[in-house]
């Protein structure tokens, strides 16, 4: 849970929390000594008060020539006990009369003289007073030992104070100092932040101005972003160089590949036996290699973003065409179209490409007696050209990764260069549309091209 918490609350914590340890001790060891020193205190002052009861004792007793014996003056005695909160007894020596005792004084007995005792609440101190005539008394003087207890509570009391309120202020310092030192983590959080959702490296995050381990964070990170800007820019160059040698060198591949397919044609009519089967060999080879060239080339041009001529173009015509194309050689499957006038502003070969891709792709992908169906709809501004199968569909596995780039199905028999899907999104893309896939509910594979229809057919708007 520690670990969960923020940085600025654990360094706050952890601060509050020493600070606590250290004023608990302090507090313990201040507590301890000064409450020795409140108890010592106050058995000096009741030793002392019986000390001052003795002498006023003396000082208040005279004797009455009237009655001719000596007389006790309590007055002065009930305002020295009053002063003190004190009480005060005198008993004979006997102990059998008690010759003088203050309001609420209680019967502490007999105690022994000359020292101090506990006794109903009180610390008593006894003392003997020696007066004229052998009139001689027990002085008992005592303070209630409440008095020590609540100077001891009160005491403790604002110890724990002190300790809970020096924490609780210590905890607040730290979230504000903790607060403001990561503050310039904050900003360069945020920033890396923005860098990541815009994907920006040229920008840089804040520096502060204090020359410390955030500031080089901060420079190590604006040393990262320089590494990665400058690997960026290494890469996309190489890319480009890639991009465009593939598309140099497979236009500069059509031209050979033509004169080869025609010596081959020449010579697999003008042989015969072996020698005919070789030819036709090389010939079909030689015509895959010329498809796949013209699929790099495709592709290539779509990387480095070169439009081919666009004119208006009928998708469904392209379509049927798609279908006729394919009927010779798709005997084993059922293969139909729907389609309707659906005109779209494209490279009419680059959409035939396209539609023959996905029919290729549901033949290839498909065991023999399928049906594919191919239709094509044109409405609310949008062409959209679907091709349905009802085979065993796509693995969950690979629709994620079904338009990349050589990436091909284990039901594979046609031997596909994994390019098709590819080429279509390419296609697609370049046309200001989109394609994605479809899993009918009573099974089976739908793939769904939306372009943009032609302005000049593109229903009114009532």
């Amino acid at each position: 849970m520690l670990r969960r918490l923020p940085i600025r609350w654990r360094l706050a914590g952890g601060s509050a929390v020493l600070t606590l340890v250290i004023l608990l001790i302090f507090a313990i060891a201040v507590g301890a000594l000064t409450t020795r020193r409140i108890r010592d205190d106050f058995e000096v002052r009741v030793a002392q008060g019986a000390e001052q009861l003795r002498t006023r004792v003396q000082n208040s007793v005279h004797f009455n020539f009237v009655a001719g014996q000596w007389v006790l003056e309590p007055g002065s005695l009930e305002a020295f006990a009053a002063a003190d909160r004190a009480v005060v007894r005198l008993v004979q020596i006997d102990g059998t009369k008690i010759v003088f005792a203050t309001k609420h004084a209680p019967r502490f007995g007999f105690l022994p003289t000359g020292e101090a005792s506990v006794s109903h609440g009180y610390r008593v101190e006894t003392r003997y007073v020696p007066l004229p005539g052998d009139y001689n008394v027990i002085a008992q003087y005592g303070r209630p030992l409440s008095e020590v207890v609540n100077t001891v509570d009160r005491l403790r009391f604002l110890l724990i104070v002190g300790v809970l309120g020096g924490a609780a202020l210590a905890l607040i310092a730290g979230l504000v100092v903790a607060r403001n030192a990561m503050r310039p983590v904050a900003r360069m959080t945020a920033t890396t932040r923005e860098i990541a959702d815009t994907r920006d490296p040229d920008r840089r995050v804040p520096v502060p101005a204090a020359d410390d381990e955030v500031a080089e964070l901060a420079q190590t990170l604006n040393e990262m972003l320089s590494a990665l800007a400058g690997s960026r820019e290494e890469t996309e160059s190489m890319l480009a160089r890639q991009r465009q040698f593939v598309a140099d060198a497979s236009h500069e591949l059509r031209t050979p590949l033509t004169s080869v397919l025609a010596n081959l044609e020449l010579l697999a009519e003008e042989l015969s036996g072996d020698q005919a089967e070789a030819a036709h060999s090389a010939l079909r080879s030689s015509r895959r290699m010329r498809r796949l060239v013209a699929d790099l080339l495709l592709l290539a041009r779509a990387d480095v973003g070169r439009e081919s001529p666009r004119a208006p173009t009928d998708l469904a015509d392209v379509a049927v065409e798609a279908v006729a194309e394919l009927g010779p050689v798709s005997t084993q499957h059922d293969i139909t179209v729907d389609a309707t006038e659906a005109v779209v502003e494209g490279a009419r070969d680059d959409l035939h490409r396209m539609a023959l891709n996905l029919l290729e792709n549901a033949i290839r992908h498909t065991p023999p007696g399928t049906h594919v169906h191919a239709s094509v709809r044109n409405g609310d501004g949008a062409v959209r050209l679907v091709v349905t199968d009802d085979g065993p569909g796509i693995p969950p596995a690979m629709r994620e990764r079904i338009f990349e780039r050589f990436v091909r199905g284990s039901g594979d028999r046609g031997g596909s260069s994994g390019l098709g899907l590819a080429i279509v999104r390419a296609v697609a893309t370049a046309h200001g549309g989109t394609v994605h896939l479809e899993t009918p509910e009573e099974g089976g594979t739908r793939f769904v091209v939306e372009l943009p229809a032609a302005p000049s057919v593109q229903p009114a708007v009532v």
